[in-house]
């Protein structure tokens, strides 16, 4: 099988390429990606000899449809989604995220291919903190800032396609990520690699907010089980009952890496900040046979703090032009 892989020199995509190699061998893989500040060609090291690598966006009709028509199926990971970033300048999203998810479909429906595409559980908004609920397939969408809207409005392309012009295509929303190979400006890196610079974590507001935390293979995981098992025309979320308020996400990183407990920053809150995340996965779990591999939270933050500490030269550089550019908005 010949699969397109966009954003595949990003975070998720990274960790996507190296596991399919690992998991699916038979897999012919091409990467297209802008190589954005948020890429790492270097993540993708120990598989480069055996993928293609393209440059170039989404948002490029001929040369989407070029590599769509050469392909099987497309696994599109490529997005702008940091939240800060997107308040500061929202129009990377759109174009990104809208405007390129539109040229995939487009070019996806010409060629008649298959296509996953890979969005988040931020576009249904938040939950109160003490609400049992969590978040569905069902759930409304109810973005709160730029990117979540961008994200949302891609989704909804999709489906829209889906109905309109009988798209093969599946839908997974996941909820935050963490692991090895993650841009700097992310709250879980950006704090482990400060603490391993000797500065202290900062957190928005006071640190109440929720997010349910899935180690990034489970997520790809679960997407390859989607490719090969899920219900064309279906939307899956993905997660792995990992909720954690930030305040205890920096507790335990503190504890991990030896700092003390109260070693920590409150700084203002970012404007619309989303209390709580929660996801509810039993569809998927039901449809398919994915399950978490690393439903230990702890385990899986000792592991990312290890790989963090020992692949310093691949953050060094990056968390400078972060920390620079959060200077400059003040957070």
């Amino acid at each position: 099988m010949k699969v397109l892989v966009t954003g595949g020199a990003g975070f998720i995509g990274s960790n996507f390429v190296i596991r399919a190699r690992e998991q699916r061998p038979d897999w012919q893989l091409t990467v297209l990606d802008l190589m954005t500040y948020a890429a790492n060609l270097s993540s993708l090291d120990r598989v480069v000899a055996d993928i293609d690598i393209v440059k170039g966006s989404v948002t490029d009709a001929d040369l989407v449809d070029e590599l769509v028509a050469a392909h099987d199926v497309v696994v599109h990971f490529a997005a702008d989604s940091h939240n800060d970033n997107s308040l500061d300048d929202p129009w990377p999203f759109i174009d990104t995220n809208i405007v390129g998810t539109y040229q995939l479909l487009q070019a996806v429906r010409r060629h008649d291919k298959r296509i996953h595409h890979i969005s988040t559980d931020e576009v249904y908004g938040d939950l109160e903190l003490d609400d049992p609920a969590k978040f569905t397939e069902t759930t409304p969408v109810n973005p709160s800032s730029p990117y979540s809207a961008s994200k949302a409005s891609a989704d909804l392309l999709v489906r829209a396609w889906v109905r309109s012009f009988g798209l093969r295509a599946t839908v997974s929303n996941c909820s935050n990520n963490y692991g090895p190979r993650q841009h700097v400006e992310k709250f879980i890196p950006r704090q482990i690699t400060g603490i391993l610079e000797g500065v202290r974590p900062k957190l928005y507001g006071a640190g109440a907010n929720v997010r349910d935390w899935i180690h990034v293979d489970d997520h790809n995981d679960a997407v390859i089980t989607i490719l090969e098992q899920g219900r064309l025309g279906e939307t899956y979320l993905i997660g792995a009952d990992g909720e954690m308020s930030n305040r205890d996400v920096v507790l335990l990183l503190l504890e991990l890496m030896g700092k003390p407990a109260d070693w920590f920053d409150l700084v203002p809150d970012r404007p619309g900040h989303d209390l709580r995340y929660a996801i509810d996965a039993t569809k998927l779990r039901t449809e398919t046979d994915w399950r978490p591999a690393h439903p230990d939270v702890r385990s899986g933050l000792a592991d990312t703090i290890d790989w963090y500490q020992t692949n310093q030269d691949w953050w060094r550089t990056a968390k400078v032009v972060a920390e620079t550019r959060y200077d400059r908005l003040g957070r």
